[in-house]
């Protein structure tokens, strides 16, 4: 049964291509996490009506999002900021 974001996980499968974000990429650095799972943590703060202080910290510490995100346990997730600055 699970969670929403365990059973989108569950009927979609993981979303691994980076190649289909690339224009997502910044093109002088390398970035701090891939594009299609920030896009994936936009989609699922929406579905919550999260802030990004919320998401981030969802992404830290519920199993559910860890698991749709395809990260491990122990990942140390990241700041905030980092979804303000994918979106601009």
């Amino acid at each position: 049964m699970g969670t929403l974001f365990m059973r989108m996980r569950d009927e979609l499968g993981t979303i691994h291509q980076d190649d289909q974000f690339a224009a997502l990429y910044p093109r002088r650095r390398q970035p701090a996490e891939a594009p299609w799972r920030l896009a994936l943590v936009s989609v699922m703060q929406f579905v919550e009506g999260m802030v990004d202080r919320q998401a981030a910290d969802a992404v830290r510490s519920r199993i559910d999002w860890k698991y749709a995100l395809d990260l491990e346990l122990g990942d140390p997730g990241f700041d905030f900021s980092v979804l303000i600055e994918f979106r601009a």
